[in-house]
């Protein structure tokens, strides 16, 4: 059995049994002290191996604005001080950032990067990564997603991932390339266990 932090329906197609933490009543949340998503993702899938005694994966990830020096990068969640749920005010925080610099609209290159930890119960971790590049845009525009998706344009689809419907998102997104690539190490890991 694998356990996985949370539902993806790219896990539903696996020939093996998938479980979720909130299935097995796993309810932790370790501290993200890590200073990169890598050091995050491992921090992670190891403290969930260690409860659960199941090969585990975890993810870290985060927006980089280049112009920000790759802000809020592992602080995206918590960036700015602002409540947990504050969205639409870290994008604000972003925006007014980026204006401050006055700075050309193709120097506003970002991307979202996805790190996931693939930890067995015999300590050994594997890593994959997904990212996708884009620009900030100048405004919020559109109403799907969360997080910085309303500030994240990408120009070969012309739309912010806000805009986009989950389907389309989990195509392109940085998670669903992440999670595309962990399929084969899961799978091949789930082997070498039986």
């Amino acid at each position: 059995m694998t356990l996985i932090k949370s539902e993806n329906l790219i896990f539903a197609e696996l020939p093996f049994e998938v479980t979720y933490l909130e299935n097995e009543g796993i309810t932790l949340d370790p501290e993200e002290t890590g200073s990169t998503f890598e050091e995050n993702a491992i921090l992670k899938a190891r403290a969930f191996v260690e409860i659960s005694g199941l090969l585990t994966l975890a993810e870290d990830s985060g927006l980089e604005v280049d112009a920000l020096d790759k802000r809020p990068g592992v602080y995206s969640k918590r960036y700015g001080d602002l409540a947990d749920n504050a969205h639409e005010g870290r994008c604000h925080l972003i925006l007014q950032e980026l204006a401050s610099l006055n700075i050309s609209d193709e120097a506003r290159t970002a991307r979202f990067r996805c790190v996931i930890a693939i930890a067995d119960p015999e300590g050994k971790v594997e890593i994959v990564e997904g990212h996708v590049e884009g620009l900030i845009s100048h405004d919020l525009i559109g109403n799907n997603g969360f997080g910085y998706d309303p500030i994240f344009f990408v120009p070969e689809i012309g739309k912010t991932f806000a805009q986009l419907e989950s389907s389309e998102k989990n195509e392109i997104s940085h998670r669903g390339r992440a999670t595309r690539k962990a399929v084969p190490v899961l799978q091949k890991l789930v082997m070498v266990q039986n």
